[in-house]
């Protein structure tokens, strides 16, 4: 089985609150899909609730949720929310990427 990906706690609270924003479950899907500049990019979105066959790991208020095959290139990963002069992102440090690009949205195994 693979490695569970987690949220941070900053993660995790941006999440809720973005969700209580928007009047929805604070729920995250990742998932990933081919392009960007290194091969796969990660894509973030609220979600309803977890499909049937999603991997789903918890953090204080939050959830995520993983598809099967986009589990397999993040397992292992953290899901952080950062914010720096260049402005405020999701970001995920993934043990899987054997390549990268500058922005942190694309990745390659």
């Amino acid at each position: 089985m693979a490695e569970t990906p987690q949220l941070t706690e900053a993660a995790a609270s941006r999440i809720a609150w973005i969700a209580d924003k928007q009047g929805k479950p604070a729920i995250l899907r990742l998932s990933v899909e081919g392009g960007g500049c290194s091969g796969f990019q990660y894509k973030f979105e609220l979600a309803d609730g977890p499909d049937a066959d999603d991997l789903t790991s918890e953090t204080a208020d939050a959830r995520l949720v993983i598809d099967p095959v986009s589990l397999d290139l993040v397992a292992g990963s953290t899901v952080d929310y950062v914010e720096s002069l260049g402005g405020a992102a999701f970001k995920v440090e993934n043990p899987m990427a054997a390549a990268g690009c500058g922005c942190g949205s694309s990745f390659g195994v």
